[in-house]
């Protein structure tokens, strides 16, 4: 991949969500503290592309809000339903919007918070290295039910996707599916991407077709896989919900546990993403650490513990506390049984 990065990643954040049944849009339900799409604009982010774009429902949505809070220099682009619908059709209201985008394209969901960003950056990279007009980011599916599955030829080239809809009993059998997650080349998506049939069984536009179209055009389609299936599962309801926060937690678990954080039950402690522990910190069963907490060098927490927006300094002990927005300073002994809110934590750590 050039140093500059791809020319433009674009998320597609206008899907309605009516599984999740929240007052909130979808992709706005948190993960380890942070909504679903702020995870994929932190991994879209370690592409380093040209330009972030956004397709949402309503220019001042709360979509387009968060945006605005977490993203300041993403282009919003209203996908309007006006009869036409799908993937593709999203893709096309952006390039109609931006004109073409010339230069690698990536484009990926707003609802797939497991992905890491590692695994955009080697789609990209694999993507420029081969040449190919279009490379698809797929997994092997313990169970492919709902996905697109990878059609290829007898020499394992590519040829296209089919939605399981419109897939026979001998497709439906593929168990390698597409993450939905692509890299085009620019221009050649611009032509393809007005050229997509809405002859299937739902009678959407379907950005998956484009890989059959180019590739019938002469152009090389490519693949990249991606080994952790997680990465590329989306999140349409409250129990993939949860699923997605259990998978997310233990790679927080994993990372701290490797930084020298002592994790007594990992099956019951639960970590978000913007929490912060140094050296030597020991976690008790039972602890809940929310909201930019900071744990200083040799603190004990819990069991028993929650900690939101907390501050606590090094070699402090917290025992079956519940602590929001305070400090507690080095060594000092807290519980069991307190309950402290107090001032911002933040305002402590900054000064």
């Amino acid at each position: 991949m050039s140093s500059s990065g791809p020319a433009a990643v674009i998320i597609l954040a206008a899907g309605e969500g009516t599984r999740m049944r929240t007052a909130i849009p979808k992709m706005l339900n948190e993960v380890c503290g942070r909504a679903m799409l702020g995870h994929v604009l932190a991994a879209a982010g370690q592409l380093e592309a040209e330009r972030t774009i956004l397709v949402v429902s309503a220019a001042h949505g709360p979509v387009a809000t968060y945006t605005a809070a977490h993203c300041p220099d993403a282009t919003l682009v209203v996908q309007e339903r006006n009869g036409s619908w799908g993937t593709g059709h999203a893709v096309r209201t952006v390039i109609e919007s931006t004109g073409v985008l010339n230069g690698t394209v990536i484009v990926v969901f707003s609802d797939t918070p497991m992905l890491r960003g590692e695994t955009l950056v080697q789609l990209a990279a694999a993507h420029e290295a081969s040449g190919a007009a279009v490379t698809v980011l797929t997994a092997q599916a313990p169970d492919p039910t709902g996905y697109g599955r990878i059609i290829r030829d007898a020499a394992g080239r590519v040829t296209g996707i089919v939605e399981e809809a419109d897939a026979s009993p001998q497709q439906r059998a593929i168990t390698e599916v597409s993450s939905g997650i692509f890299a085009f080349d620019g221009a050649l998506l611009a032509d393809a991407i007005k050229r997509l049939p809405t002859s299937n069984a739902a009678g959407e536009e379907y950005l998956t077709d484009v890989p059959a179209i180019l590739g019938a055009d002469g152009h090389l389609v490519g693949s990249s896989l991606c080994a952790d299936f997680d990465e590329v599962q989306g999140v349409n309801d409250q129990a993939q919900l949860a699923r997605a926060r259990r998978v997310l937690n233990e790679r927080l678990l994993q990372h701290w546990m490797a930084s020298g954080v002592t994790i007594i039950d990992p099956g019951s402690t639960w970590i978000d993403v913007d929490v912060q522990l140094e050296l030597g910190v020991s976690i008790g069963p039972g602890t809940q650490l929310e909201s930019n907490t900071f744990v200083g060098a040799g603190a004990s927490i819990g069991p028993g513990c929650l900690l939101r927006g907390a501050y606590v300094g090094a070699g402090a002990t917290v025992l079956k506390s519940v602590c929001e927005s305070t400090v507690i300073e080095a060594g000092a002994t807290v519980g069991p049984f307190a309950h402290l809110v107090g001032q911002a934590a933040q305002e402590r750590k900054e000064s």
